[in-house]
């Protein structure tokens, strides 16, 4: 009795982490750019009573006595597929459609992480940043080095070489963004030039992406990015190693970047409140066993009455 009372403990214990993904999943239900998770479970190591004999020439052999230890948590896996898309109509939105994250760098620590989530804003300098004041990455100034990865910044940068003498004094009228990340920079001279770039980054092994909380993910290095420049792909610069391997968006196999919308959170609601009813019901037959478990016991206690 003591081993069925363990084994459904545990099992309690392993359902009630399931429904803390699906509690933490229907929490996100509104979180721009968040990605669902799952629990995967695998049966514990099993208890092996008598090992089976094998079958010989003149005799049977006998089958094996094992018996099961309960379950385990294998995973939290998380569920990257693509959320929809919801117009904003802010200039600082910015979604992508397709493969890929937006870099985002502590300008203090120089640490970056990735992010699916595009609500970004201006500061006071005119770096894009996310709420938390994190830089989003691109090519820092196309006209001056279109290698150069660093902070985008929404101003004039460095003015084309082949403008008019009146673009240097000239103000800034629009700035867009393309499909391609590129900020398209229009002044009241009438001058048009690529500022900046923004570029995505992707990863072959996304499972081995770490939250970070905020809409962040971290341990980029290990999950699979572009050890080595590939064809269009930038090199890594000094202070922040995982850059090595990101790509201007909408080219090489990455996503295309929407101005003015959002990716919402990929959750869905039925299928979600369909596994909770499936992970109650589990909970409940454990926490069953557990008092059908202490009955039997109390009834062997008892027999010395």
């Amino acid at each position: 009795m003591i081993r069925s009372l363990n084994t459904a403990s545990l099992g309690i214990r392993q359902f009630q982490a399931s429904l803390d993904v699906l509690a933490n999943n229907l929490a996100n239900l509104n979180t721009v750019g968040y990605k669902g998770s799952r629990a995967d479970f695998v049966e514990s190591l099993n208890s092996v009573l008598r090992a089976p004999t094998p079958d010989t020439a003149t005799a049977s052999g006998t089958s094996g006595v094992t018996v099961g230890n309960g379950v385990a948590t294998a995973a939290i896996r998380s569920n990257f597929s693509q959320g929809s898309i919801n117009q904003s109509g802010l200039a600082t939105d910015f979604s992508i459609t397709g493969n890929g994250y937006f870099l985002v760098r502590n300008s203090t620590s120089g640490e970056v992480f990735a992010t699916r989530s595009g609500n970004f804003r201006l500061d006071s300098a005119g770096y894009l940043v996310t709420d938390g004041g994190l830089r989003v990455q691109g090519v820092e100034d196309t006209q001056k080095d279109p290698d150069k990865i660093g902070d985008i910044r929404f101003d004039k940068g460095t003015v084309p070489s082949t403008a008019a003498a009146t673009a240097a004094s000239a103000a800034i009228t629009n700035i867009s963004v393309d499909g391609s990340g590129r900020l398209n920079t229009l002044l009241d001279d009438g001058t048009q030039y690529v500022r900046a770039q923004v570029v995505l980054q992707s990863f072959s092994n996304e499972q081995a992406l770490v939250r970070a909380g905020n809409n962040l993910f971290t341990n980029l290095g290990a999950s699979g990015a572009a050890s080595a420049p590939a064809t269009g792909a930038f090199t890594s610069a000094p202070n922040s190693p995982i850059l090595n391997g990101a790509r201007k968006a909408n080219q090489d196999g990455m996503g295309r970047i929407e101005q003015g919308s959002l990716e919402l959170s990929n959750v869905d609601v039925s299928r979600e409140f369909s596994n909770m009813i499936t992970t109650q019901r589990a909970f409940q037959a454990n926490a069953r066993m557990v008092t059908t478990s202490d009955s039997i016991l109390e009834e062997l206690v008892n027999l010395k009455r």
